[in-house]
């Protein structure tokens, strides 16, 4: 029985076939050739009036669709060359009903199978970046239950957060270094509807501003001399349907929050190097210790990106404003310590209450622990906190070389940044001013414990 096709149905079934841009050749149960496209002649060389009406034995000694009509397997991945063109070939039998009429052979150029091989590649190494990066980031840690206080101040600012997880609006967290802004935007994005997705960090500040925009949206192989085989994914990629937190917004250059504008205006974010743009959906928690406002007056902060960003505003209060939360934020740390034996006495307290507290939160935890490490007894007195507390205006005439050495340091880059300012301009004159790499700034700001 030979495969037929109706007359009227032939012009029809013909254009189909040259419209598919792989190359197709159809035998009928005989064997005979009844039809090629176009596509078939341009992988393989063979052109339409050598083969059709042939028998496809007779034309091409070694095919195997013929054999496809005695067993009816479908067969795939077939390598084929005719000439100096290379291609692979995927076969399968015809039926009408439970009967073999024919047989299809449909095949691809090896250059055209080489570039979807690469392109496949070049999406598993993305999945596998982002699966990397993934693995790189925590999700939240902390939640409200975390916020410790019963400062007025406090409770307003946690009231104004819970509101505003309830959203899906931006939020801009206001106050100064160390006061926990990190941690209300990780409480924030765990009591929302992002909660199930990433929650990716990013400290505009401590990234250099030339790495900035590839580190955020990521880069194409060759966008520059440095860049990695295969690109980067972006960290607004990695924050996709979840919560992008930019902690230290204000020190983000001009030229990127126009950029970043962009994506909170039009969800798209763009590679360095490509000309595609893709779709993003991230809920954007910016903080900083800055006033914006003065930084728009002064043409260093875009307004636009400022109302964008300010749908919600959360201000934190600093430890000094917030003094009698003391108590309580001290035996927190014991008890996340698991030192439930230590206990301070009033003296102790009352030294922590009088002392100003420059690097607010943070600076009080770090000192817990330094006092935990040195105490002697169940009880934590004034003699285990370090000498950077003023004891009642007095310090203590006994200072190691060690410590005279690392409060000299600290003053010393307290006073060249005083001069230079905290941003990152600021602090990159200050290294240099210093005589010291701005890595190196950063470690010893991080290690002294240096308000920024």
């Amino acid at each position: 029985m030979s495969f037929l096709i109706d007359s009227n149905d032939a012009n029809w079934f013909k254009s189909i076939i040259q419209s598919v841009n792989d190359g197709i050749l159809v035998i009928d149960s005989y064997g005979v050739v009844q039809i090629i496209n176009k596509e078939y002649t341009n992988i393989t060389g063979v052109i339409e009036n050598e083969i059709v009406g042939k028998h496809l034995k007779d034309v091409r000694p070694g095919a195997e669709l013929p054999e496809v009509l005695l067993d009816g397997k479908v067969r795939s991945g077939v390598f084929r060359k005719e000439g100096k063109n290379n291609y692979i070939v995927d076969m399968a039998p015809i039926y009408n009903g439970n009967k073999i009429i024919g047989a299809v052979s449909v095949c691809k150029s090896l250059r055209e199978v080489h570039h979807l091989t690469q392109e496949l590649n070049k999406s598993k190494r993305r999945l596998k970046q982002l699966e990397e990066m993934v693995g790189s980031f925590h999700r939240t840690t902390y939640s409200f239950e975390d916020i410790v206080g019963q400062n007025k101040g406090l409770l307003n600012a946690i009231h104004y957060a819970k509101k505003a997880a309830g959203t899906d609006f931006n939020i801009l967290i206001l106050g100064e270094s160390g006061t926990g802004k990190e941690l209300f935007a990780q409480a924030i994005h765990q009591s929302s509807i992002r909660n199930s997705q990433p929650f990716v960090p990013v400290n505009c500040a401590a990234i250099p501003s030339t790495l900035l925009e590839s580190e955020l949206f990521g880069y194409e192989e060759g966008a520059f001399t440095s860049s990695k085989k295969g690109g980067k994914s972006g960290l607004i990629d990695l924050a996709d349907n979840g919560t992008l937190f930019l902690d230290e917004i204000g020190d983000m250059p001009l030229e990127m929050q126009s950029k970043l504008l962009r994506v909170m205006q039009d969800g798209v974010i763009r590679k360095v190097g490509s000309l595609y743009e893709r779709k993003v959906n991230v809920r954007v928690i910016a903080a900083t210790n800055k006033d914006l406002e003065k930084m728009i007056s002064k043409e260093r902060f875009r307004a636009d990106l400022y109302y964008r960003l300010n749908t919600f505003q959360i201000k934190i209060p600093s430890l000094k404003s917030r003094k009698d939360d003391i108590p309580l934020l001290v035996d927190y740390f014991l008890q996340n310590a698991n030192l439930h034996s230590l206990s301070p006495d009033e003296s102790f307290i009352d030294l922590l209450m009088s002392y100003d507290w420059p690097g607010n939160i943070r600076e009080l935890k770090n000192i817990i622990h330094y006092a935990m490490n040195m105490t002697e007894s169940t009880r934590l007195k004034v003699g285990d906190l370090p000498d950077t507390i003023n004891r009642n205006g007095q310090r203590s005439d006994e200072k190691t070389l060690e410590r005279i050495i690392e409060e000299t340091e600290r003053d010393a880059i307290l006073d060249v940044l005083k001069k230079t300012g905290t941003d990152l301009k600021g602090k990159k004159l200050a290294a240099k001013r210093l005589n010291i790499s701005l890595a190196t700034l950063y470690n010893k700001i991080s290690r002294l414990d240096i308000p920024v």
